[in-house]
């Protein structure tokens, strides 16, 4: 699983969950798969969305280019600021 992967590779636990779309469906709900060429399998487009308690997206990164990704001291930086604005924490 992805959240065991980054406590293996950066030493941090994930105490937040991370989901996983084997089939599409959310992808393809958000426009996010790239069909730029029929006769290849579909890549998703790199995207990371930052989502708050109540469901309102406060960050996200959408890359075109599958090689281009968000960091993870990019992905921490929008959660420390969510974290900073909520004071639930």
């Amino acid at each position: 699983m992805m959240i065991e992967r980054v406590a293996q590779q950066d030493g941090r636990v994930l105490d937040f969950p991370l989901i996983s779309d084997p089939d599409h469906a959310v992808i393809a709900r958000y426009g996010l798969l790239n069909q730029h060429d029929p006769q290849a399998r579909p890549i998703p487009h790199p995207t990371v969305f930052v989502i708050d308690r109540q469901g309102v997206v406060r960050w996200k990164f959408i890359e075109i280019n599958y090689k281009i990704r968000p960091t993870n001291d990019d992905i921490l930086a929008a959660l420390s600021e969510l974290s900073d604005a909520d004071p639930a924490g």
